[in-house]
């Protein structure tokens, strides 16, 4: 079984973003690519939320400190871009850090500020 097929609505959303870098290519800032993958996501049918407000939890606990995304695509898949040169390791570890905090399961972390899409994925095993 191909990879696309394991995970569908990732792949999805890695759609929309590498049709967004092929249009703007990279230089712009990431609102721009925020409003760009909006347009784009509805075009292909993609149910997200832009900038959601989510519950933090630690040990079970609800904190009255919450997190912003910058997308929940299909209700759990957590979306991040950046408009940096490169990624760091730091931006991977801050997301993983949110899919444990907020109990989502996927994430995503999309660079267009490279020359090409970068594009890291994550899934949490709860």
């Amino acid at each position: 079984m191909d990879r696309e097929a394991q995970d569908p609505q990732t792949y999805a959303v890695i759609g929309a973003a590498m049709e967004v870098q092929r249009e703007l290519g990279h230089g712009f800032k990431e609102s721009v690519y925020h409003e760009a993958f909006l347009k784009e996501a509805a075009k292909r049918g993609i149910p997200l939320q832009h900038e959601p407000e989510i519950t933090v939890y630690y040990k079970g606990e609800k904190l009255d400190s919450t997190f912003r995304p910058d997308f929940v695509c299909f209700g759990d898949v957590v979306v991040e871009f950046k408009a940096a040169s490169t990624l760091t390791d730091v931006d991977f570890a801050q997301l993983l850090n949110y899919l444990k905090a907020t109990g989502l399961r996927r994430e995503l972390l999309i660079n267009f500020g490279a020359k090409s899409l970068q594009v890291k994925r994550a899934v949490l095993d709860l």
